[in-house]
């Protein structure tokens, strides 16, 4: 129970990686506010029974958090219901293909605005109350290619790299009031966003990788639990974890 009491923000947690740290924290003990964007009723309900299995007060709310409208209205959905926020996951985002020559100008704009974007409207949103309370955890979900880069994601690690730069920058701005801002930048994971890559591609990926083979969710979901807890992740701050079988060795 190293959440008991704990309220975190996770932003699309209807699947993959954040799905899999919503239901890390709530075995932890923490009230979530789950993030959710066009998602079935058959899969919300499924969400909403597999949350119920644990003690924590639990809510889900569909929207866009490319929207400053909505997201502000979620934070202050979350600060109605629990007069505090702990802990933001930032872990929407979408994961498409493309050589550089063929990219589009709306191709490279929806992958800014919803990888690196949203990481802006929703840390904006909390900052000022964590600030207040001279507390809180900020961890954003980037990736080993905004480290090292990849064929045909030119603009996937371009808006990763903005994240983690972005974090390392709050990091230093947030330290003096007791937040924290992290990275966790995950390799090749079995997610439904991965399974849309190209199958050769996935295939010469994994003969890169130390450990050759792709990563599963819940050996992501740990290390969002080391940064959120204490005294766990007191002294991480502007990090970069990497769960990514070896794809970044720093």
């Amino acid at each position: 129970m190293k959440l008991k009491d704990k309220v975190a923000i996770i932003t699309g947690s209807g699947s993959g990686i954040g799905k899999a740290i919503a239901l890390a924290y709530a075995k932890e003990g923490a009230n979530l506010i789950l993030n959710v964007y066009r998602m079935g009723e058959q899969e919300k309900q499924e969400l909403e029974r597999e949350m119920s299995l644990y003690e924590g007060d639990i809510s889900i709310i569909e929207g866009d958090v490319t929207s400053g409208e909505f997201v502000q209205e979620l934070v202050e959905t979350a600060l109605s219901r629990f007069s505090k926020i702990d802990i933001l996951v930032n872990n929407a985002g979408i994961l498409t293909q493309s050589l550089l020559q063929d990219m589009t100008e709306s191709q490279w704009d929806e992958m800014m605005t919803i990888d690196l974007k949203s990481v802006f409207l929703t840390t904006r949103a909390v900052v000022t109350h964590m600030i207040q309370q001279k507390s809180g955890r900020i961890i954003n979900i980037a990736s080993q290619i905004g480290q090292k880069g990849g064929v045909e994601l030119s603009h996937y690690a371009a808006a990763k790299a903005g994240v983690i730069a972005f974090t390392k920058s709050i990091a230093l701005e947030l330290g003096q009031h007791n937040v924290t801002a992290n990275c966790i930048a995950p390799g090749p994971i079995e997610t439904n966003l991965v399974a849309g890559i190209k199958e050769d591609w996935k295939e010469e990926k994994k003969k890169q990788l130390a450990i050759p083979r792709f990563g599963k969710v819940e050996e992501v979901a740990p290390t969002a639990v080391l940064l959120a807890s204490s005294p766990d992740g007191n002294l991480y701050t502007g990090q970069t974890l990497g769960p990514n079988s070896g794809d970044v060795m720093i």
